[in-house]
């Protein structure tokens, strides 16, 4: 294993990431005071110890983490683009990913913080109201808000399924990456434009913003996924460092990624692994589907295995005909 890879895909956690050198100089950041990381696990453990990178994965997320870049992660379902970003985060120990799952409505406002006025205007007509009331309880920072607090250590972001954004998507993240940093608005328009407001790490977790700005120290680990649904601007996609996963490419391959997610369920198996190779040539499949069927088929009586198995694995993207 070359001694420059900090994520190695090992599945161990170690404490490589202290090897992180300085960033590129147009890719340094300030932001202070300090924060350490929350800790805990990824938040998915079992995926994140069973997931098995590619060699290609393991250079390109070592790639982003050098040069402080996001990662596009592309490839047809069930290939494991989600599963990698909690892999690093278990591996590297940086703590539970921070998840922003995308839609056709989703805006970069969402991703930052939501600002919550109707709640605090009922607030402040209460006899009981404070004078001085605190703001920050009507601030929540969102997952990318979250992850550009100044960690000292990078947080890891999973932006899932990008390609299903709004086509300005793109593009509003670029400013973002490039600048490390937002402004809150409501807290800049104030005479004291510092509150504590909540972050995306559950309740009870809050930290204080100051000057109406949050800039990022350790620039996070953002991963991207991609269905490949739709092309991106060249603009946004030179700014990215890509890796494209790709369905195993054998069944000895999946043999092993289904031992390694099923165990001692996976004994006996290999036709099921067979019959998913015969079916994947007409049709689209994912992997997760194998590993229903297998662990169905173990525990289900019936004698005919292939029909169960065909029915927990229809084709995703329907049959294709062979001319």
């Amino acid at each position: 294993m070359p001694d420059w890879l900090l994520y190695t895909g090992s599945r161990r956690t170690h404490d490589g990431i202290d090897r992180l050198p300085p960033p590129p100089p147009w890719r340094a950041f300030d932001g202070e005071p300090v924060l350490r990381s929350p800790s805990g696990g990824s938040g998915s453990e079992h995926h994140a110890t069973t997931y098995r990178p590619s060699d290609d994965a393991v250079q390109q997320v070592n790639a982003a983490l050098y040069l402080r870049r996001p990662l596009l992660v592309t490839g047809p379902p069930g290939t494991g683009k989600s599963t990698l970003a909690y892999a690093v985060a278990h591996e590297l120990g940086l703590g539970p990913v921070l998840h922003w799952p995308i839609t056709s409505r989703t805006t970069l406002r969402d991703g930052l913080y939501q600002y919550d006025p109707l709640t605090r205007l009922y607030a402040a007509g209460r006899d009981d109201a404070p004078r001085d009331e605190d703001i920050g309880r009507y601030i929540r920072l969102g997952p990318l808000g979250t992850a550009l607090l100044p960690y000292g250590r990078p947080r890891v972001l999973l932006v899932d399924e990008i390609d299903k954004s709004d086509i300005d998507l793109p593009n509003d993240l670029l400013t973002i990456f490039e600048k490390g940093e937002y402004e809150l608005p409501e807290l800049t328009r104030r005479a004291d434009p510092s509150a504590e407001v909540m972050t995306a790490d559950g309740p009870g977790a809050r930290v204080t913003v100051t000057a109406g700005t949050v800039r990022c120290n350790a620039f996070p680990l953002v991963v991207m996924t991609s269905n490949g649904e739709r092309e991106f601007p060249p603009a946004f996609l030179r700014r990215c460092v890509t890796v494209e996963l790709r369905q195993p490419a054998g069944e000895a391959e999946l043999s092993a990624i289904v031992r390694e997610h099923l165990g001692p369920l996976a004994d006996q198996s290999d036709d099921l692994v067979r019959r998913f190779f015969e079916r994947s040539t007409s049709g689209t499949l994912a992997t997760d589907q194998l590993l229903n069927a297998v662990y169905l088929c173990r525990h289900a009586d019936t004698e005919d295995r292939r029909a169960l198995a065909d029915r927990i694995m229809p084709y995703l993207t329907g049959p294709v005909d062979d001319d």
